[in-house]
């Protein structure tokens, strides 16, 4: 059997023994908002309905199980229980969000099958738009005076055009700083 406790505040603590557990489930809400956790207490079977009082630090559980009782602080610290008032406890059918079976186990997870190769790509025919240039095997782009190239590595030929990685000018394969603006080619 569950029960539960209103704390005040919109705050509710529900209590529920299973098997050997004690199940402490916390609940508070205002318009807008809820929030519940739950924890739980190795304490053993209950062989008596629990106990919660409020403490000058705070509200403490008090559980009667099979291997002597149990104190559990739900709220502030532990204080002295001579000055502590009991509160009242209701029994409940079950405690909000949880369930009367229990969860079942998950089915292994099935293997991947394996993916089909990719299909190589088709080389794609060389498109211009104007003065730029651009080609996939090897990739590569024109724009006017510039060049990118990707994947295969520039030739050496005298029709190779260089350009500082500085400032961006032409510069001849022979220069070692570029005649714009001075900086070290490499």
């Amino acid at each position: 059997m569950a029960y539960q406790c209103d704390l005040g505040n919109n705050q509710t603590v529900y209590l529920d023994n299973s098997g050997s557990q004690t199940i402490v489930t916390t609940a508070s809400g205002s318009p807008g908002q809820q929030q519940q956790s739950s924890n739980s207490f190795e304490t053993g079977a209950w062989t008596a309905p629990p106990e919660m009082y409020r403490t000058p630090g705070g509200v403490t559980l008090k559980i009667q199980a099979q291997g002597g009782d149990r104190w559990i602080q739900i709220q502030g610290q532990s204080s002295n229980l001579s000055d502590a008032s009991s509160i009242p406890l209701q029994e409940v059918s079950q405690v909000p969000g949880s369930s009367q079976q229990p969860m079942q186990p998950m089915q292994p997870m099935q293997p991947m099958q394996p993916m089909q190769p990719m299909q190589p790509m088709q080389p794609m025919q060389p498109m211009k738009m104007g003065n730029m240039e651009m080609n996939n095997n090897p990739m590569e782009m024109r724009m006017g005076n510039m060049e990118m190239r990707m994947g295969s590595s520039p030739q050496n030929t005298g029709s190779q055009r260089r350009f500082c990685s500085q400032c961006g000018s032409p510069v001849q394969p022979s220069d070692r700083f570029c005649g714009n603006c001075g900086h070290k080619l490499s």
